[in-house]
């Protein structure tokens, strides 16, 4: 298998903290721009029928709530809460991890310097091709994003956006699969 290309077979995705009382956080997107991303990813998704995992960390009640977005696409999926910063961390998170059978990591959150740095390493260190998906994720400020992005990228990681995995996923155009993928090209690259 090609070392740079991502292969739709291979992808899981990883939702971290899209939650309620963290997302709103972000000052390196737009809150629009991140929704606009989150929604294009988790369209990407269910176009290609990807494995979606979404972790959380559980507020005062014991629940989170989601960023709309990802249910209004897929649905209500089970979010898995966890009590570390680093979800790779978790049993439960790398066990669905592992049972997707994927070995490619697309990974979306708030804080690209906690909730998505942190799992992109370990994603690494565990032999996963990890990519962040940088405009499905927010970070606390542009010197210490650049800083999380920097250091995944330097061991390992790598970064992508909504727009290039719509269009690298969707191949042919002729195909019905691209026909459904090109939408969210141009969605992305509008304001």
């Amino acid at each position: 298998m090609n070392k740079t290309k991502i292969y739709p077979k291979d992808v899981v995705i990883l939702f971290a903290d899209l939650q309620e009382g963290i997302a709103e956080l972000s000052k390196t997107i737009p809150s629009n721009r991140l929704k606009k991303g989150v929604t294009g990813l988790a369209k990407i998704a269910k176009i290609l029928d990807l494995p979606v995992i979404i972790t959380a960390v559980a507020d005062a009640e014991g629940s989170a709530k989601i960023m709309p977005e990802i249910a209004q696409v897929l649905g209500n999926l089970p979010v898995i809460y966890r009590t570390t910063a680093d979800s790779m961390l978790n049993e439960e998170i790398v066990g669905a991890i592992k049972a997707s059978g994927r070995q490619t990591i697309l990974i979306s959150g708030v804080a690209t310097e906690l909730a998505v740095q942190l799992p992109a390493l370990s994603g690494v260190d565990m032999g996963y091709r990890t990519f962040v998906v940088v405009d499905a994720c927010g970070g606390m400020s542009e010197r210490t994003e650049n800083a999380a992005l920097s250091r995944i990228e330097r061991n390992g990681g790598n970064l992508v956006s909504v727009l290039t995995l719509a269009g690298e996923l969707a191949g042919d155009f002729r195909t019905e699969v691209a026909q459904a993928l090109t939408p969210i090209i141009f969605e992305m690259a509008t304001a």
